[in-house]
């Protein structure tokens, strides 16, 4: 070949031969594909070839008539509709669902199979063009032909609603039919459930419970209404669950809710003989678990309990430490606290749930009024004294421990713990001197819990009077061993030696002890503070106690349990027959309260009266004469005469008292204010009252007037100055 020829480029061109299509295609494919969609909804599709209805369809989207094909889908769906819409709107009565809901399932058939047929242009030609795809088409027209239609909507409502308004009124219904149908709304998408359907319900709902409520209220108790209106509320809640939309439950509670409980709350906490204080009285737990249960599920539903609940305990509980009667006897008056606060207790755990704000409004509630009665403290320690005196005799552990518990829960209670505290010391230090404490370990696990609740220093003084105790037995065994020879013949001494800081202070009250007796407490005295260097002992004879043998008259022989001062007036008559009160007090030198009540048991109590009294009488006036009882028996070998004692404090004794606990709180009040201003350095006056109230509350509540005198006292001594310029701030003086 030679390089003269031209280089020649090759092109494949497109094919030249015409493809022809039949003018009247389209129209002849639409016709089979039309009359396959009249066969689809009369039932007779199992004679046509859904491979070729398939490729009829295919071919028309193919060249470019799927315009005309899907058109021609809707207005041949239209059709059919129109047709069943006519035979639902002439179903009567009853039938009128079943009608629906048998056209709406033979509907979704039809729709299945030409959705089948027309797929391609489902896939192809309706996303390019934007249109609606053929399953939701059918839902729409459905929609619009049908549930839309004048004389279907309303009516399909209507039926709906009576039905249910016939449920509530107790008949049975078809369930099966009503969730079809609604399931269908919901089908047809939520605005169409929501609008045809729910909204609807819930307004009549509210119109039907709001008329039933009210209807309700006037013909029943509170715990009635509550057991209805719980009713009402499962029965809305099982409705949904078998026939509506799980979104409805919390729209048609809320309903019930409101018209039931919300909208009648205060009438029915206050209603008479049967509310919230009713059930509280009457110990009503189903029904007050009800009421919370249900007032739970409402705004401010909890509170409007908890107020009610608030105000009754106040109320009772503040007519209970302010009765006159009920604080004659201290022990009962903290077993009435102990009872209600375990009543309440019950009360919140069973019908509450232990809700910790009802946990919260009790306890501020016992906080109010128990701290209304100023004796609360004394009381509290005397019911302590009370149980470990005698009360805990054959009682388990586990309940000495519970009893103890419960006494700490009310010792929290109190906001003058310092005052308990003084208390319980005075009835500790009896208790442990006469050898009356039933447990030694309840009275330490009480001293332990102390000091867990207020800290070391509550308690270190409570610990020393116990270590007391030890050494004075290890005190006593020394001295019998240095003189046993000398004091076998004479009375037995037995003498406990008490740290002055560790008990409650006592003022030393002298009194004339008998010659016998005198001798022994010399020498022991002597002992003591020869093996002890730098002490001093005074005795405290109105502390002690005394075993005295007596013979009386017919030659009965008795040995009699005394006090100290007891014994010092009994032993007078072992040298005269007849003795004047003021006699008896010239000789003993005991104060006139303390031998007045000294005498009173000695010839006053039945069964006791070891002394006859000149004129008889309950009281003791200073121109009585008083003489050995020659008469006097008794069944039992040992008598114990007790002294007569007020079981509480006199007035002048509690004022006593009161001045001794205003004392020892000014050294902790400046304490208080010392360390805040040392760290503060600066401060003004509101804030310092503010912080020691703050700092002292866990011993007691501290005035704020003695606060200011405490400050002032402080300033005195150069430990805080007054600010030159702004005479309400504090410096700190280092």
């Amino acid at each position: 070949m030679s390089s003269g020829h031209k280089k020649r480029n090759f092109q494949i061109e497109a094919f030249k031969h015409k493809v022809v299509v039949d003018p009247k295609y389209a129209e002849k494919t639409w016709k089979i594909l039309d009359h396959a969609i009249h066969e689809i909804y009369n039932h007779n599709a199992s004679g046509l070839s859904f491979e070729e209805l398939y490729r009829n369809a295919y071919n028309m989207v193919l060249h470019k008539f799927g315009e005309k094909l899907y058109s021609g889908l809707v207005s041949t769906m239209t059709l059919h509709l129109q047709t069943m819409s006519k035979s639902i709107e002439s179903a009567h009565g009853g039938l009128f669902l079943e009608e629906l809901n048998t056209k709406w399932s033979d509907h979704n058939k039809a729709l299945q199979m030409i959705r089948d047929i027309l797929m391609y242009m489902d896939r192809t030609f309706i996303p390019s063009t934007h249109k609606t795809p053929v399953h939701e088409l059918g839902l729409n027209l459905w929609r619009d032909n049908v549930i839309h239609s004048d004389k279907i909507q309303t009516r399909l409502l209507n039926t709906l609603l009576e039905l249910i308004l016939r449920e509530r009124m107790g008949e049975v219904i078809n369930r099966g039919l009503m969730r079809n149908i609604i399931k269908m709304l919901m089908d047809l998408g939520p605005s169409v459930y929501q609008d045809d359907f729910e909204k609807p319900f819930l307004e009549v709902s509210a119109d039907f419970y709001r008329a039933e409520s009210q209807e309700f209220i006037e013909c029943s108790d509170c715990g009635d209404y509550l057991k209805k209106a719980e009713r009402r509320l499962n029965e809305e809640i099982e409705r949904v669950s078998h026939y509506l939309d799980a979104k409805s439950e919390a729209k048609i509670t809320n309903v019930v809710e409101k018209e039931m409980v919300a909208n009648h709350m205060l009438r029915l906490v206050h209603m008479d003989n049967s509310g919230l204080v009713k059930m509280l009285l009457d110990d009503k737990l189903e029904d007050l678990g009800r009421m919370y249960t249900l007032f739970k599920r409402v705004p401010i539903g909890l509170p409007t309990i908890r107020d009610v609940l608030t105000s009754h305990i106040r109320n009772t509980g503040k007519q209970l430490v302010t009765d006159p009667e009920k604080s004659k006897n201290p022990v009962e008056f903290v077993e009435a606290l102990l009872d209600k606060k375990d009543k309440y207790d019950k009360i919140i755990a069973s019908s509450f749930s232990n809700d910790k704000t009802f946990q919260n409004a009790l306890s501020s509630s016992f906080e109010y009024f128990i701290n209304l009665n100023p004796r609360s403290p004394e009381y509290i320690s005397l019911f302590v004294d009370d149980k470990l005196r005698k009360g805990l005799k054959g009682v388990k552990e586990e309940d000495i421990e519970i009893m103890l518990d419960k006494v700490m829960m009310l010792f929290r209670y109190l906001q003058e713990k310092d005052v308990f505290e003084k208390y319980y010391k005075q009835h500790l230090a009896k208790r442990l001197l006469s050898g009356k404490t039933v447990s030694d370990d309840a009275e330490r696990s009480l001293i332990v819990k102390l000091k867990t609740e207020c800290g070391y220093q509550f308690t270190s003084k409570l610990e020393g009077m116990f270590t007391d105790m030890k050494t004075s037995q290890d005190t006593m065994q020394g001295f019998y061993s240095a003189h046993g020879g000398d004091l076998a013949s004479g009375p037995t001494l037995v003498v406990q030696v008490l740290t002055t800081g560790s008990w409650p202070t006592q003022s030393s009250i002298s009194c004339n002890l008998p010659s016998e007796l005198l001798t022994l407490c010399e020498k022991f005295r002597s002992y003591y503070l020869g093996t002890h260097t730098g002490r001093r002992l005074s005795w405290q004879t109105n502390m002690g106690t005394a075993d005295l043998r007596a013979t009386f008259g017919n030659g009965q022989k008795y040995e009699l349990n005394v006090s100290t001062y007891q014994m010092c007036v009994l032993m007078l008559f072992n040298n005269s027959d007849c003795l004047s009160y003021r006699e008896i007090e010239q000789a003993t030198e005991i104060i006139s309260s303390d031998l007045k009540r000294c005498l009173q048991s000695l010839a006053c109590v039945k069964g006791k009266n070891v002394l006859r009294k000149e004129p008889m009488s309950k009281e003791i006036g200073e121109d009585d004469v008083f003489s050995v009882n020659d008469k006097f028996t008794s069944k039992l070998r040992k008598v114990k005469i007790g002294t007569v004692v007020a079981q509480k404090e006199s007035e002048p004794e509690k004022q006593e008292t009161r001045q001794r606990v205003e004392e020892d709180r000014k050294p902790q009040i400046e304490a208080a204010v010392v360390r805040i201003m040392k760290s503060r350095r600066v401060l003004d006056h509101n804030n310092i009252i503010a912080e020691v109230t703050k700092q002292l509350q866990p011993r007691f509540l501290a005035n704020p007037s003695e606060i200011k005198k405490r400050i002032e006292s402080l300033i005195e001594r150069d430990f805080l100055e007054r600010d030159n310029v702004d005479r309400r701030l504090y410096r700190y003086l280092a």
